[in-house]
């Protein structure tokens, strides 16, 4: 089985959401933070909908 995306325990800001799309395509989370508020700037509503629903959609990192 591949890989599972889950937001991170060890590298998170506000809900883990971003590093843990980082570590899914294991890139630097500073990256993935620029793109998000990038596109939060961008568009306000929609780049706030976005990380809010990935908040609750993307499950918790299990504990190993």
């Amino acid at each position: 089985m591949g890989r599972k995306l889950y937001k991170s325990e060890t590298d998170r800001k506000i809900l883990g959401v971003c590093g843990g799309i980082a570590d899914y395509f294991g890139i630097d989370s500073t990256i993935v933070r620029l793109i998000v508020v990038f596109i939060t700037l961008w568009g306000f509503v929609p780049g706030i909908l976005i990380y809010i629903i990935a908040a609750f959609v993307m499950p918790d990192e299990p504990v190993r």
